[in-house]
């Protein structure tokens, strides 16, 4: 299963907090330390979209208000299999782009 650097964020946060739920106000913070981060209006739609990717991925439930037309999420929370990801997450290390080099003898 593919996760995005946000994504990755937001399961961190959501680990990161001794809160069973969690507020999406949050994970806007990711965007903060990026030279080339987009515009706020363009941010809050793309937290959005990846918070109901981990939804549809059943890695969280989403809490919120719905209109006719839209879900509002305000509040998150593990699922079981989001705390599975989320403690594997935990000890993962990044890979290093080392070029592996071929030795002639």
């Amino acid at each position: 299963m593919h996760i995005s650097d946000l994504q990755k964020y937001i399961l961190n946060e959501v680990w990161n907090t001794k809160k069973i739920k969690i507020s999406r106000e949050k994970f806007n913070k990711f965007y903060e330390s990026q030279k080339n981060a987009p515009a706020k209006e363009a941010r809050t739609k793309i937290v959005t979209q990846s918070i109901e990717r981990l939804i549809d991925k059943g890695l969280l439930v989403g809490f919120g208000e719905r209109t006719r037309f839209k879900w509002f999420i305000k509040d998150v929370k593990f699922t079981s299999l989001g705390k599975k990801l989320g403690r594997k997450l935990q000890g993962e290390q990044p890979e290093l782009p080392f070029k592996k080099r071929r030795i002639n003898k």
